[in-house]
């Protein structure tokens, strides 16, 4: 029953995660999809914003499929390049997103809400590629379940903006506390996980190449 709520729930996480990854590259190659909000970044900000729209696609599409254990053991060299290119994608992404928290809405709380996930987003995942250099393995799986975590977000945002709108709550009040709820309760889910994991399925040493050399 435990292994099956857990394939459930890697699954629905997998459908949201290419739900929001297809929705956000339809952004950037079909213009008819983009929102007048959407249209006045492109306007204001359009490098950073296909960065953070196109290097956040890739990094929900790959990173969904690299946190699964079965899939890491069974297809090592595609974890691999699939590792390196989750990287790339939290790079572009994170650093085009940790600009554009300069001008989110929200005022103060959502621009800092923004700013430090951009900033967790980043560390987490360099700590992660670090870790797996050095060959702890280890301490590059925790590290990359919190990357991910905070990679969700793109998909908790998404789940919170509506269900404060059909609670009432004006966005104007809903956005700054969303800003922080799109992933901090991911991070210390996260937390649990990796801690959880570690101690029960200790990692494999080492063997034949490391997962993003």
């Amino acid at each position: 029953m435990d292994s099956t709520w857990r394939t459930l729930s890697w699954l629905l996480m997998v459908l949201l995660s290419l739900g929001i990854a297809a929705y956000a590259g339809s952004l950037l190659v079909y213009p008819p999809m983009r929102s007048s909000f959407v249209l006045a970044l492109l306007a204001d900000r359009p490098v950073a914003t296909l960065g953070h729209f196109g290097g956040s696609a890739i990094a929900l599409a790959v990173g969904c499929f690299q946190v699964h254990p079965g899939l890491r053991r069974r297809v090592a060299a595609v974890h691999r390049w699939m590792g390196r290119l989750y990287v790339i994608g939290v790079a572009i992404g994170g650093a085009a997103g940790l600009y554009m928290a300069r001008f989110a809405n929200g005022g103060i709380a959502g621009k800092l809400g923004f700013a430090l996930l951009a900033l967790a987003w980043l560390g987490t995942t360099a700590c992660g590629y670090a870790s797996i250099r050095a060959g702890a393995v280890a301490a590059h799986r925790r590290w990359m379940i919190r990357s991910f975590a905070l990679s969700f977000a793109a998909v908790t945002l998404r789940l919170y903006i509506p269900a404060s709108h059909a609670a009432g709550i004006p966005f104007e009040a809903a956005y700054p506390a969303i800003a922080w709820l799109c992933w901090v309760p991911n991070l210390l889910v996260a937390e649990w996980i990796a801690r959880s994991a570690n101690s029960t399925h200790p990692a494999p040493r080492p063997e034949g190449g490391l997962a993003l050399r």
